[in-house]
Parts: structure tokens; sequence; C-alpha cells
């Protein structure tokens, strides 16, 4: 017999004693069902497929979450961390195989082909299904199946959309709680009859890594993804919803879903100005979400707050300007190079209540440990995978894509706009890749269209955050190449209707390169909190106080209006910070061309003209060394 239950009134055998009688929800859902039927019809249809010994609602309350952290440490899952410096923290490891997006399994299942597009893998979705249905028929046989409503964006904003995962793993459930709010505040927000959320399916299943499946349809709002329980592959309202899916939904509506941070800077004067930036994964964009300037910045009434360090959902308010939510509750942050010194904020954010996953652990201390976090490793260290370390075993103790999963609320630079429902007016959009070569440090976009070109052809050294080849270059448009729900062609005109329709209320484009070095490998610019200086020349330039100088990529600051106060960067490499070489730019036009090219006849043609526009302008560029 199948027993249903809130997870704040779990089952009597869930806890090792005996029950005799199914018991019902009082969660919102069970207790109202004809006000919620469609998504009672739904958990029904997955209860026969993955057939459970338990049903049970997520409620989201502080006494469920105590009862699941508990179960997961009883089962070995959770590792409880020192409750006086990481209080209410736990150290967690997956499966080997399971460490990060797997790109190659992957799906976007769209009705036809062509809307899918050559930068997703598609299978049609009715053979997904069959598929999929196989795999999940009695996966959750003699587990509990767990419902978790979930909200993605502030409470009563009427940008915010509601999510369902049905899992299996109570470590998806500890996560998602931290990433999204979950429970009854989503139920709350799903109107009666309303049909409009998203179904997720998640099964552990067997980890088989020939047999994963992270599989999107767009078509009907569904996720399903299979034999992984790891980070944006388990936690569905993450990349799955909030950028595959809701960049689909926004396609449809009129918005924009994508892979950006926001954040709010105030200047002197108390201006306050919003800005979004796309950087890949890994490419530095945690610690510029949550950047402290340097001391003489402070000192003179600089102030930069966080609302969000990943993902944007904007939509045009009633005045025509581009306003940004935050759609996640949390951080899901790379813990490798995360430090006092590169990003304190997130140091100070992570050390409570929050979840390490696949980094080392100090057994001296019993707290978290990784690459970067200090100068020496501990004396006694358990890495990863769970042995014994040592610098002399060669190889790394923590996984380059191990991961914090901590509350956005306790960032110290957390903005009081986090949680506005009508989020925030946009000033700027900032893409930035990791290059070595090639890319100045700064450049303005000539236009809306010319910045959409400068987004789709934006391409980074590769990183840990996905299975592949680390360091090697990739374009990346917009930093959503992994995360178009749809056909990338599409998606491209979808940025130049957008530009159509806010016309000059539009934020302006700028890219921007922390990453560039000399020719010996050191990078020349500092980085970290003395990127406000170039936030400074990007906000001058909103408001008119910058005129810059025209260079055949956009435009530059001049020497003058860079504030290298107090910094310590030789007038040589700051000439080579801003420095091109046409010979450089004639082979990243060639590669831009190679990357268009595999978009195909859905490439927009304002952005193959835009393309040719700087090939031209390159070509009439004199050599600049």
């Amino acid at each position: 017999m199948v027993s249903f239950s809130c997870c704040g009134a779990r089952t009597k055998k869930e806890f090792g004693m005996q029950e005799s009688a199914s018991t019902l929800a009082s969660s919102e859902v069970a207790a109202n069902g004809q006000r919620h039927s469609a998504v009672h019809e739904w958990v029904e249809s997955i209860r026969l497929l993955v057939n459970p010994e338990n049903v049970v609602w997520i409620t989201g309350d502080e006494k469920e979450s105590s009862r699941i952290n508990a179960e997961l440490v009883e089962d070995g899952t959770f590792l409880p961390l020192n409750e006086e410096e990481y209080p209410n923290c736990f150290w967690s490891r997956s499966n080997p195989n399971d460490v990060a997006r797997v790109e190659g399994r992957t799906f976007i299942c769209s009705e036809q082909e062509d809307q899918c597009g050559p930068t997703n893998n598609w299978m049609e979705p009715g053979a997904m299904r069959e598929k999929l249905n196989g795999l999940l028929k009695n996966s959750m046989s003699g587990k509990t199946m767990y419902v978790v409503p979930y909200l993605m964006g502030p409470e009563g904003s009427p940008y915010s959309k509601v999510g369902f995962e049905i899992t299996d793993s109570l470590y998806v459930i500890a996560n998602m709680r931290i990433m999204a709010r979950i429970g009854d505040v989503a139920l709350q927000h799903l109107k009666e009859g309303d049909t409009d959320f998203v179904r997720g399916v998640h099964a552990v299943a067997d980890l088989d890594p020939e047999e994963r499946y992270i599989a999107h349809f767009p078509d009907t709002c569904e996720i399903i993804s299979v034999n992984t329980n790891y980070g944006g592959n388990a936690l569905q309202g993450k990349k799955c919803f909030a950028l595959r899916i809701a960049s689909a939904q926004a396609k449809k509506e009129g918005w924009l879903a994508e892979h950006m941070l926001i954040l709010g800077v105030t200047n002197p004067s108390g201006k306050k100005h919003y800005v979004c930036a796309a950087f890949p994964s890994a490419c530095g964009k945690t610690n510029f979400a949550m950047l402290i300037p340097p001391k003489g910045y402070v000192d003179a009434g600089w102030k930069i707050e966080t609302v969000g360090d990943d993902i944007a959902w904007l939509n045009f308010g009633d005045d025509g300007r581009l306003y940004a939510i935050n759609p996640e509750n949390g951080f899901f942050g790379v813990a490798p190079g995360t430090s006092e010194q590169t990003n304190p904020n997130a140091i100070k954010t992570l050390q409570s209540n929050s979840i390490f996953t696949n980094t080392a652990l100090d057994l001296d201390r019993m707290t978290p440990w990784w690459e970067g976090l200090t100068e020496e490793p501990p004396q006694h260290v358990r890495d990863w995978l769970g042995n014994e370390w040592s610098p002399e075993v060669g190889s790394k103790a923590a996984h380059p894509n191990s991961r914090f999963t901590a509350p956005a609320a306790q960032c110290p630079s957390i903005s009081e706009e986090f949680k506005s429902p009508a989020g925030v007016p946009i000033d700027a959009i900032i893409f930035g890749g990791r290059r070595a070569t090639t890319l100045p440090l700064v450049f303005e976009a000539k236009s809306w269209q010319h910045g959409t070109f400068v987004g789709i052809t934006m391409a980074s050294e590769a990183t840990a955050a996905a299975v592949g080849q680390v360091g090697a270059l990739k374009h990346d448009p917009m930093a959503m190449r992994p995360f178009i729900g749809y056909h990338a062609g599409d998606y491209f005109q979808h940025w130049l209707d957008i530009g159509e329709r806010g016309g000059s209320k539009l934020p302006k484009i700028f890219h921007v390169n922390w990453f560039r070095k000399a020719a010996d490998g050191s990078f020349l610019w500092p980085g970290f909190g003395e990127n406000i200086r170039v936030l400074e020349w990007i906000l001058k330039r909103v408001d008119g106080l910058a005129s810059g100088t025209e260079t055949p990529l956009g435009i530059q600051p001049k020497p003058s209006e860079m504030n290298t106060t107090d910094l310590d960067i030789s007038d040589a490499d700051l000439e080579e910070l801003f420095s091109f070489s046409r010979d450089e730019w004639e082979k990243e036009v060639d590669s831009q061309k190679e990357f268009l090219a595999t978009i195909g006849a859905k490439l927009p043609k304002a952005i193959a003209e835009e393309h040719e526009m700087l090939r031209s302008r390159v070509r009439a560029w004199g050599v600049v060394e």
C-alpha cells in the first residue's frame, strides 16, 4: 500500500516504526486537490510509473529541513561539519562518475529537430519518453517519492514561476531548499486551476553514466533527469528550468532568461545603477557579483550590492525599461579558488547552513577545504574521493568543480532588492570570457544590435564546470551555449527583437576580459575588487560622463578616463591591456565565421552583416602592437 504524507508529518515507517494505514498530507496541495487538480493528476501518473512505497509532499518548513538533514547524516550522505565554525553545515561526496554537467547527455526534445538547433542534442519527444519511461519504471520501488513544489523568483512577483520536482533523493531536496523557495510558498503562487507550471521528474536510479539523461521538453514544460544526483543535472530549478525551459518560455512571452549575475553599484554621489553580466561558469562571476571595492573606493563612498550571482530573468517594466529578477534563492558556487582574498563575501556566506559537495575535508578541524582556500593545506586531509590525501599524492584534494550551496540571504552584500517583486532596472549588460590574448580589458558595443553580435561571438577558454577539455577555446554565445532551450538562431533573433521593442531605453552593452596575460604568462590586470575601476568607466558611459575613443571593436576608454589611483600596474601593462593585433583579430574573425556557420540558415541576417562589418574594420585597421 502506498502511503501519502507531507514531510512535516513523516510516516512512522520512515523512522523505523510500523505504519498500519495510509495517511494523507496536510500540505496545501493534498488538502486542496480541486484547486491543484492538474498537479495531482500529473503526480499520480508519475507514481504509477515509478511505483514508490511512499509519497511525501515537501512543505519547506525548518523542522522538515532538520529531519531531512538528520536522515542524510544517518545514511552517510552527509557528514556534519564543525558546529562552532560551520553551524548547520554538511560535507558530501557524489559518485565519481557524476561530478559536473554532462552536455553530451543533455537533450532538448522539441517537436521538430529544427526547433532544437546545432548547439543542443535532439531526440524526438516520443522516442525520448519511451526511453525514459523504461528507465523510470519501478525506479522508486521500495523508496519514497518526494514531491517538491518550488518557486523560481521572489514571492509575489508577476515574473516568478512555479515548478515541481518529483525525486527520490533527499540530497536533492536539501540543496533545492537552499537554491529555490520550496513548499507551500510555491503552491500559494499557483492560481486556482492553473496548469502553467513546470513538471520535473528526477530519479537517482543506478547512476549509470551510459544511461544518464537530462531531458527537456520545451513544448510541454517538462524536465526528466535520470541516473544522476549532482548539481544542475539533478537540481532541476537551476539550469534545467531557470535557463533551458525558461529561455523557451521567454521567447514565447517576450522576455529574456539569461545566464547573468545582477549587481547594484552606488557611486559617491548616491546614484545607484544595476548591471547584468554574463560570464561562462568558473570565470569569476560569483566574485564579480560579490565584489568588494578597494579601500580608496570604499572611503570615497562606492558600494556594491548583490542581487544574483548566476541567473537573471529580464522583463519589460511599465516604463519600457528592462527589469531583472534573480529567480534563485541561493548560491551554487565553485569552491576551488574561493578565499578571503578572492571573495570574502562568499566565505562569510557559506559559513553556516550550507552544503559542500566534492570538496576536501580538514580532518583535524572537521571543516571543508579546497585548493586556494589557504596558502598551505591542512595536515590531515580527506580528498573528494574519500581517501587520505597529501600534496605528495599529486592530485587535487578537492574536485575542480566542487561546490558550495549557500543561502543568498546570508551574503553580507545582498541587496534589499533581492526579494523585490518588481526586480531592478538594468543600466548595462556586460559580456566577458576567459581570454589570455586578443580581447582588451573593456569596450562598449556601438548599438544593441552590435552588442547582440558581441555577445553571440563571445568565446572563452573551457573550465571544469562541464565535462570536456579544460583550456580549449569555445564559442559561448551570451554564456548560454549549454543552456539555450531552443534553436540558437531563433535565440539570436529574439535578442534582436527585444532590441526593436526596447529602443533607446535598453541597457548599453559592454565586453570585458579580466584574464589577459603578458608574454611571461602573468595576468596583466589584478582583477577581483579592482574590477570596480572598469565598472566606474562603464557607468560613466551610461551617464554620458566619458567620451571614450572609437576602435574597430567599439568604444574603449581614453587613458585619462581609467582611474588608476593606488593601482599597482605599469603604463606598459595598461597599454597592453588595450592593445590590438590585426593578425590576432583576423584569426578571431575567421573563428567567429566558423562558429556562425554552424548556426545554419537561421542565423539572423543582421548578425551576418555585423560580422562582415567587423571584418572590414579589422582589414582597414593598421597593426597596433
